[in-house]
């Protein structure tokens, strides 16, 4: 073992976590910064839902249809 490449090693982890704890703030701080334009939840969860569909092999119409069938088989009290 070298103790040069573990030290580099460590370095490299250290900044990334860093990195990440800013990019986290600043998210936070565009959120904070839209919260009063819009109802920011329902943006993050329809960004999370695109992604989903975009990983998808399906085609739109096929999606909507099934979207369709378990949106009419659910009721409030399933979702919560």
């Amino acid at each position: 073992m070298n103790s040069e490449t573990v030290k580099e090693l460590v370095g490299r982890l250290t900044r990334i976590e860093s990195e990440q704890k800013l990019l986290t703030e600043d998210k936070k701080c565009v959120i904070a910064e839209y919260k009063d334009k819009l109802d920011v939840k329902a943006v993050q969860a329809a960004i999370r839902v695109a992604k989903i569909i975009a990983k998808l092999d399906t085609s739109d119409q096929e999606f909507d249809n099934i979207m369709s069938t378990v949106n009419g088989s659910l009721s409030l009290s399933d979702v919560g």
